[in-house]
């Protein structure tokens, strides 16, 4: 039902896919960034935080492949204009 309601939202698959990329490197430039700054401790706590993003948006991205390939979604996509039935 989320992913079936994101979907309707705009989002797509790529998109989380693309999130979790910029995930992992915010993590590496917030490690790198807080490292200079900071001490060793405090930069891998930001380094950490950030790079947890990256699995949940993996995962949301593999659901709404998964709901993106249902022939519901499908339907829903042709019937708006969608020639490549996304």
């Amino acid at each position: 039902m989320i992913v079936k309601k994101l979907h309707e939202a705009g989002l797509k698959s790529e998109h989380a896919y693309l999130a979790a990329a910029a995930s992992i490197g915010l993590s590496l430039t917030s490690w790198l960034a807080s490292n200079r700054n900071e001490s060793l401790e405090r930069a891998d706590r930001w380094g950490i935080f950030v790079g947890e993003w990256a699995p949940t948006f993996f995962g949301l991205g593999l659901a709404l492949a998964q709901y993106e390939n249902t022939p519901e979604a499908q339907t829903a996509a042709s019937s708006n204009g969608d020639p490549h039935g996304i």
